[in-house]
């Protein structure tokens, strides 16, 4: 089994509108050292996965099923007490706004310390070196100093910085980093992605990067799994994904990617359309209202919702149309329409 495994995972929510399927089915593996990338547009259900592995949506009002095994337990059916016991030091996640998940109240220094010691039995000043250390190894100047100052005192990129950090202080198997790179500037980014990339080889961790920044998954993943309306569309390599892709709704989000490969176009090819209600999600084919070719597939795009099916060395699609015109469709068609525009 791999390090980390979810089989059919289903995260549901009762509103008074009716069941929001965030994550409608999901399956999908991970081994320790190797970095998967979770794409598409807000509202696909990323972020809910991500909770949904920590267990945060225990206790609240989402009803949660299929399987979560992480190194050999199973966290679904867990106690809530015992998944928490495991995040921090099993697993840890970066979130996407660190000002607002970091508290305002406690200096950064204070909220890596208490992370630290509920994890490990060591006095406020082993932990207080412990956290003027991790600050240090991500790239904070002066450590011993900032280790005193709130959340509110350090920039965008050093803000994410320490949340890094704090998500490292006790060394995780698992780390998740959700959208670790919005609202940063590119230099900053690049920043923080080459620091992810040499803690992760540092302490061998598994690594999920949740993003709608294809460019950022092209710098850090393994595999990379592209999901729409709650369910996995598309799965495979980061080679396949840029440049074997499969889905139309790939085709989409690397067209709509700003590219610094060729001459600069007067415009992108955006996705018609809006990403789909989770409350009313459409029938068969979740994306064939905004899909060009639904009408190659003489009405099952409509009728029937597409298998998840492998087409070759562990490349995954969920698509009614066969492989030789979707082949056919990508190298004739679509990637030289992205190559001209």
């Amino acid at each position: 089994m791999s390090f980390l495994e979810l089989k059919d995972l289903r995260v549901h929510f009762p509103t008074d509108d009716g069941l929001v399927r965030s994550v409608d089915g999901l399956s999908f593996s991970l081994e320790r050292g190797k970095t998967l990338g979770i794409v598409g547009e807000s509202g696909s259900g990323k972020s809910v996965t991500s909770l949904g592995i920590l267990g945060l949506h225990k206790g609240g009002p989402a009803k949660i099923s299929g399987e979560i095994w992480l190194d050999g337990e199973e966290l679904v059916s867990a106690t809530p007490e015992h998944v928490r016991q495991l995040r921090g030091k099993k697993m840890a996640m970066i979130f996407q706004d660190p000002l607002s998940a970091m508290h305002p109240f406690y200096t950064v220094g204070a909220q890596i310390i208490e992370a630290y010691r509920v994890h490990h039995d060591v006095s406020k000043s082993v932990a207080r070196k412990h956290a003027i250390n991790m600050l240090g190894r991500v790239g904070i100047p002066e450590p011993s100093r900032r280790v005193d100052d709130y959340p509110h005192h350090f920039s965008g990129g050093m803000r994410q910085r320490a949340m890094i950090a704090m998500a490292l202080s006790c060394d995780p198997e698992l780390l998740i980093a959700d959208e670790p790179t919005t609202a940063l500037d590119v230099t900053v980014q690049a920043q923080i992605l080459d620091l992810m990339r040499d803690l992760q080889s540092e302490f061998d961790s598994a690594l999920i990067i949740i993003t709608h920044d294809l460019g950022v998954v092209a710098e850090l993943a393994d595999d990379i799994l592209v999901m729409y309306g709650g369910k996995c569309i598309e799965y495979g390599n980061a080679e396949d994904i840029f440049y074997r892709p499969e889905h139309p709704y790939t085709w989409g989000l690397l067209g709509s990617m700003p590219r610094l490969d060729r001459e600069a176009s007067e415009r992108l090819l955006p996705i018609k359309g809006s990403p789909p209600s989770l409350i009313n999600v459409p029938s068969g084919c979740s994306f064939h209202p905004r899909c060009p070719y639904a009408e190659r597939t003489e009405g099952k795009s409509v009728s029937q919702v597409p298998e998840l099916t492998e087409t070759d060395g562990g490349h995954l699609v969920r698509c009614h149309l066969p492989r030789a015109e979707r082949r056919s469709l990508w190298e004739n068609d679509v990637k030289p329409m992205m190559e001209t525009t």
